[in-house]
């Protein structure tokens, strides 16, 4: 695991000849630096604390003073919280010691922080948020380090961090239940959103701060009564959906439960939109729902909606749509329409057909209505149709599937006569489980000369 660990952080490919005891390092000359710097790092943490000597940082380090009562909170217990941190921000921490020196009796110690810009910052504000709840205060006396780090540091050079400050109840509302709108803002806006004490910390390029402290706002002027985004035509981090009127409580769910399923699952922020003097509406008794974040989360979380008003409010999104094809190379949308006795079969028990063929072909899949919406590149679409295309086969007979071997997105595998039944498993049930657990799309198929 930590082999791993330090793999991603560095970016390089390592292996370990363990009865060599020999450990390969891969990758371009920083990679292999950083790499070798992080292992002599952790093996060091065996003997006590690492001590680090000024060249050690190659731009990917960030070192934190901990005061000595917020150690062992830091920490966790057997290492528990830094670890589960690293694994969040895709760093690697430890304590160490700055050039060599220092006893036990001193008031701080010093955290290393290494990885990617945004990484590192994650994961400092993450440890400062801590640190404020066992040491409130504490913040205050290293603010201004912390916030004019990495100034302008990242490819954007842009990069810079904004704070808002928050009163009691609006920290509990802007950190959600279990901090879930904390972690949507994060998603939604892509900068790095964090609370320590009653101070909201918003880190990333230009762009994404603003959007961040743009999302926050709305959802603190939703307390007072409708929001209205102006000019929301214009954004390119925001798509409106035409929700129904008699659909909203349906798409909201209990205590907003349905809507915030799917903020969740899809990392955006949504909301209906109202102007204040009850304008804003749709056409014909809709409401606006706004969707704000990356266009595939997006995508994705407008798909869905419009499956869910679908099934309440039949034909609404689906009245006179044809199939279509898109040549576009990048992200886009294709649609496909299907008869009643596929669209069961291509759906699956509680759906699991339709989310195995989006897991493995990579793409957003949703069936609104008869129809399947299909979102991707065109490369990604182009595989979801066929894989499609091959399910529906099945269903009258073996399916022929010529030169698998010119295929990237495809492994073949001889199964002798006698293990068929045994790989299969009663009905298919084997196979299936193989895929839910490796999120692929499996069948038995025939090759050009008709062997299976």
């Amino acid at each position: 695991k930590t082999k791993e660990k330090i793999a991603r952080v560095a970016e390089a490919e390592i292996e370990l000849f363990e009865r060599d005891l020999i450990l390969e390092i891969r990758g371009s000359k920083l990679q292999r630096r950083k790499a070798k710097k992080y292992a002599e790092g952790v093996m060091a943490q065996r003997t006590g604390p690492v001590s680090i000597t000024s060249d050690y940082d190659d731009g990917d380090l960030t070192m934190l003073q901990i005061p000595q009562e917020a150690v062992g909170f830091v920490t966790g217990r057997a290492g528990n919280f830094l670890r589960s941190i690293e694994e969040q921000w895709c760093t690697l921490m430890f304590f160490c010691d700055v050039g060599g020196g220092g006893g036990r009796n001193k008031d701080y110690e010093k955290l290393a922080i290494f990885g990617s810009i945004r990484g590192r910052r994650g994961a400092e504000l993450l440890v400062l948020s801590a640190v404020e709840t066992k040491v409130p205060g504490y913040f205050e006396k290293i603010r201004e380090d912390v916030l004019g780090r990495d100034k302008g540091k990242d490819e954007t050079e842009t990069w810079g961090t904004d704070t808002m400050t928050f009163q009691d109840d609006e920290l509990s509302y802007a950190l959600g239940k279990q901090g879930g709108t904390r972690k949507k803002l994060e998603r939604s806006s892509e900068a790095v959103v964090q609370y320590v004490g009653h101070t909201a910390f918003f880190s990333g390029a230009r762009p994404v701060r603003k959007r961040a402290r743009e999302y926050i706002k709305w959802l603190f002027e939703q307390l007072e009564g409708p929001v209205y985004v102006e000019g929301w035509e214009d954004r390119d981090d925001c798509t409106v959906v035409d929700i129904p009127a008699d659909c909203i409580g349906y798409i909201t769910g209990a205590r907003r439960a349905a809507l915030g399923s799917i903020e969740e699952e899809w990392g955006v922020l949504m909301f209906f939109m109202n102007k204040r003097d009850g304008g804003g509406k749709g056409g014909r008794g809709t409401e606006q729902l706004v969707v704000f974040g990356p266009p595939r989360a997006r995508r994705g979380a407008e798909l869905k909606v419009m499956s869910s008003v679908e099934t309440k409010a039949p034909g609404h999104f689906t009245r006179g749509v044809r199939e279509k094809q898109s040549s576009e190379k990048g992200f886009d949308t294709d649609r496909m329409i299907f008869k009643d006795d596929e669209l069961s079969y291509a759906l699956g028990k509680e759906g699991a057909t339709r989310k195995k063929l989006e897991g493995a072909a990579g793409t957003i899949l949703q069936y609104v209505g008869h129809v399947a919406f299909i979102a991707g590149t065109l490369k990604e679409r182009k595989r979801c149709k066929e894989y499609i295309s091959w399910l529906l086969a099945q269903r009258r007979g073996s399916v022929t599937i010529p030169s698998i071997s010119q295929r990237d997105d495809a492994v073949e595998m001889h199964i002798p006569d006698n293990c068929k039944g045994w790989v299969t498993g009663n009905r298919g049930s084997e196979l299936r489980r193989m895929e839910q657990e490796t999120g692929t799309f499996m069948f038995m198929a025939l090759d050009d000369r008709g062997d299976e």
